[in-house]
């Protein structure tokens, strides 16, 4: 991988995108074009330099930092790859971006400003920077973790079977006659308001290879639960673009 030294952060070339194509997204980002990652240099990694990183910049952070984990999504089960569909790994790319090119330029020049005030202890700008940038540190070395190890898969490659993949759309009905809709989503984009399950979640890994009309066991806290798959519907593959 390439190196360099930009904005004083060090950066890194990583690897294109998964061999995925992504030209049939509405919004499809550059997805085969390398892009740089923030990284910050340690002797660990092997980089030296010799220019002195001002003390208002250096990281401060903890264990839980270092994971860059989310403590509010499932982690993966070990040895998986991250599924998502490519919608979901767009907008996480997107965000990624965003978050190296845009937001944090700009709370490190607010922290550099509020440091050149004088006493940080009680500076409210340079203490809320810090705070906000070890944040936005956090989350990009979460996003490039997931991002490294996605899996893109297109649920529309399904459409028109009846049986559930991942990204599939699953209406099914309890025993006690109560019918639920679900989408079988990733873990870092499956949003609950929207009905949206991720693969790891008990009902998804229930669904998962039935087919209309089967009759399934879902554990639950209160025990089992016979529920029955109705319907099994995947999104149409959209129509190659005309020049």
């Amino acid at each position: 991988s390439t190196w360099l030294r930009t904005k004083g952060s060090w950066v890194r070339f990583l690897p294109a995108a998964p061999d995925f194509d992504f030209s049939r997204l509405e919004h499809s980002l550059e997805a085969y074009a390398p892009r740089l990652f923030f990284f910050v240099p340690t002797r660990s990694n092997g980089i030296s330099s010799n220019t002195a990183m001002s003390k208002a910049f250096t990281r401060e952070t903890d264990a839980a930092d270092d994971d860059g984990e989310d403590p509010s999504l499932p982690p993966l089960p070990a040895g998986t790859r991250n599924y998502m569909t490519p919608q979901g790994y767009a907008n996480l790319r997107a965000e990624l971006f965003s978050l190296i090119d845009d937001e944090r330029p700009k709370v490190v020049e607010i922290v550099h400003w509020a440091a050149s005030n004088g006493d940080r202890s009680e500076n409210g700008d340079y203490l809320y920077g810090k705070k906000r940038l070890r944040e936005i540190d956090r989350r990009i070395r979460f996003l490039t973790k997931r991002l490294e190890i996605a899996e893109v898969t297109d649920p529309s490659v399904h459409h028109g079977r009846s049986q559930v993949f991942f990204g599939a759309t699953v209406t099914y009905v309890e025993e006690n006659g109560v019918e639920r809709t679900v989408t079988i989503r990733g873990i870092d984009e499956a949003d609950s308001l929207k009905g949206e399950v991720s693969w790891v979640s008990p009902i998804a890994r229930t669904l998962l290879k039935s087919s209309t009309g089967d009759v399934l066991k879902l554990v639950t806290p209160q025990g089992w639960r016979e529920i029955e798959v109705l319907d099994v519907t995947y999104p149409a593959p959209s129509k190659p673009s005309i020049p």
